[in-house]
C-alpha cells in the first residue's frame, strides 16, 4: 500500500516468473478448401495492408513532428478503422491487434541494433509475397473432431501426428508455397533437476563439410548435402523465372516451382538434423562442441581496390563454394537443436574455444601445421595416423576435461590422449 494525501492506491505488484516454465512449438498441416484457400489469402492481404499503413504512419509521425507513435497509440485506432473499413469487421480483432504487435516487435529489435551498433535494417514494408502468417494470440481457435476452428473463417482439416504437451498460448496460420500449416506454442513445466541421463559418457563433436560430423570414438557421420543435390534444379527455376514477364501467371507458376524446391529442401534439412541430434542426445550424457563463429566464419570478404580504382582479388570466389557448403549443412541448427533436446534428456551440451583443435596432436599434443586440403594427421613426433576430423574431435574432447579441472580450454594443449 502506498499512501499519497488522501487516496490509497494499490502498488501493483509484478508476479515472478516460473523459471520451470517452457515453451515449445507444434506445426501441423492444414487441409483448407478452395474457398476457405481464398478467405485465407484475403486475410494475409488485409494484415498486410495494416501492417504496411501502420509502419507509414510511425514513418511520417517521426518525419514530420518527431513523434514516436506506440503500439497502444495505434491500437487503440482500431475501432475507428474497422468503422471505415467495414472488411476488417471479418477479420478476428486479436488478429488485427497482433499486426500490430507484430510491427512493434520489429521496431524494438531496430532500436536494440542501432543501440548494440549492429546494423540496424529499418522494418520494411511488405510484399504479399513476404507476408505469409497471422496469429491468434490467446482466443478464436480451437481443435475439434480433427478439425480446426478458426474465428471468422471456419473448420479446416488438420492432421495432428502428434499429441501436443502443456497448455496452448497461440496459434499462427502460416502459407507456405501452395501448402497450410497450423503452428501452435504451448507452455508446459519442466524441471530440468529432475531429468537424468542413463549415461555419463562424454564425445567430442568436430562438425565438418566432408563428413557432417566427426565423433572422437571414432564415428562419422555422413554428410547428406541437401542443397548441393538440389542446387542444380533451383538453379534452373531461378532462370525460368527471370525469362517471364513481370506479373503474369506462367511468372507466377514458376514462382511456385522454385517455392516448393527450396521448401522440400528446407524439410530435408530440418529431418536429418532433428534425427541426427536426437540420436546423440539420447546416447550419450554429455556433447561437446567448438565454439564456431558462423556468421563471422562465411562472411563475405571486403573489396580490394588499387590506387587506380581497380578492383584487385579478394577471394570471394574462392571461398564462395566453402561458405555455400557450410551453411547448407546447418551447423548452428544442429548444435541448437542438441542444446534443446538436452535439456529435455538430461544431458549436457558445452563448447569449448576452437583455435587449434586440427592442428595439435591428439596423442602427444604437438602443433603439425596443415591446410585445409590435407585430410589425414600423420604426426612425425609420435607416429600417430589419424584422420584429421577424428583428431580434432577428441581434441575438443580432451579440451572440455581440461576446461572441468583448471579452466583450460582457450589455447590449445599437450592431450596425451591415447585413452580417449
Amino acid at each position: 500500500m502506498v499512501q499519497r494525501g488522501k487516496q490509497t492506491h494499490l502498488k501493483k505488484v509484478r508476479k515472478p516468473n516460473n523459471p520451470h516454465l517452457r515453451n515449445k512449438a507444434y506445426k501441423f498441416r492444414i487441409s483448407p478448401t478452395q474457398k476457405q484457400i481464398g478467405k485465407l489469402e484475403w486475410t494475409l492481404r488485409r494484415c498486410k495492408e495494416l501492417y504496411n499503413a501502420a509502419l507509414e504512419e510511425r514513418r511520417e509521425a517521426y518525419r514530420m513532428n518527431g513523434v514516436s507513435v506506440s503500439y497502444n497509440m495505434q491500437a487503440h485506432q482500431l475501432p475507428a478503422i474497422k468503422a471505415l473499413r467495414e472488411e476488417y469487421q471479418d477479420i478476428y480483432s486479436q488478429v488485427q491487434q497482433d499486426v500490430l504487435k507484430r510491427l512493434d516487435k520489429a521496431m524494438d529489435a531496430f532500436f536494440r541494433r542501432v543501440k548494440n551498433g549492429e546494423t540496424p535494417g529499418y522494418p520494411r514494408f511488405k510484399s504479399a509475397d513476404r507476408y505469409d502468417s497471422f496469429t491468434y494470440p490467446q482466443g478464436g481457435y480451437e481443435i475439434v473432431n480433427k478439425r480446426l476452428s478458426l474465428s471468422k473463417i471456419g473448420h479446416i482439416k488438420i492432421k495432428q501426428h502428434r499429441q501436443m504437451q502443456g497448455t496452448i498460448k497461440t496459434c499462427t496460420i502460416k502459407r507456405e508455397g501452395e501448402q497450410w500449416y497450423a503452428v501452435f506454442t504451448t507452455e508446459y513445466a519442466f524441471a530440468a533437476s529432475m531429468a537424468f541421463h542413463p549415461s555419463e559418457e562424454e564425445i567430442g563433436i568436430d562438425l565438418g563439410i566432408n563428413t557432417f560430423a566427426a565423433l572422437s570414438n571414432g564415428t562419422f557421420i555422413e554428410n547428406p548435402r541437401i542443397y548441393r543435390k538440389a542446387e542444380e534444379a533451383i538453379k534452373k527455376a531461378h532462370q525460368k523465372i527471370a525469362r517471364r514477364k513481370k506479373g503474369s501467371h506462367r511468372r507466377n507458376r514458376a514462382k511456385k516451382e522454385l517455392s516448393r524446391l527450396y521448401r522440400k529442401s528446407r524439410n530435408k534439412r530440418r529431418d536429418f538434423l532433428h534425427q541426427a541430434s536426437h540420436k546423440l542426445v539420447t546416447t550419450y550424457g554429455t556433447l561437446v562442441f567448438e565454439d564456431l563463429k558462423i556468421e563471422n566464419m562465411t562472411k563475405a570478404p571486403q573489396p580490394k581496390q588499387d590506387e587506380n580504382g581497380t578492383y584487385l582479388p579478394n577471394g570471394a570466389s574462392a571461398n564462395g563454394g566453402l561458405n555455400k557448403s557450410i551453411l547448407d549443412a546447418g551447423w548452428g541448427a544442429f548444435v541448437a537443436l542438441c542444446s534443446s533436446k538436452a535439456e529435455e534428456a538430461g544431458s549436457t551440451v558445452a563448447q569449448v574455444a576452437p583455435h587449434g583443435t586440427s592442428q595439435a596432436c591428439s596423442q602427444c599434443g604437438c602443433v603439425v601445421p596443415k591446410d585445409l586440403s590435407v585430410r589425414w594427421l600423420s604426426c612425425p613426433h609420435c607416429g600417430c595416423e589419424l584422420d584429421r576430423d577424428h583428431n580434432a574431435a577428441r581434441n575438443i574432447l580432451h579440451r572440455y576435461r581440461l576446461k572441468k579441472v583448471n579452466g583450460a580450454g582457450s589455447v590449445p594443449q599437450r592431450s596425451h590422449a591415447g585413452g580417449l
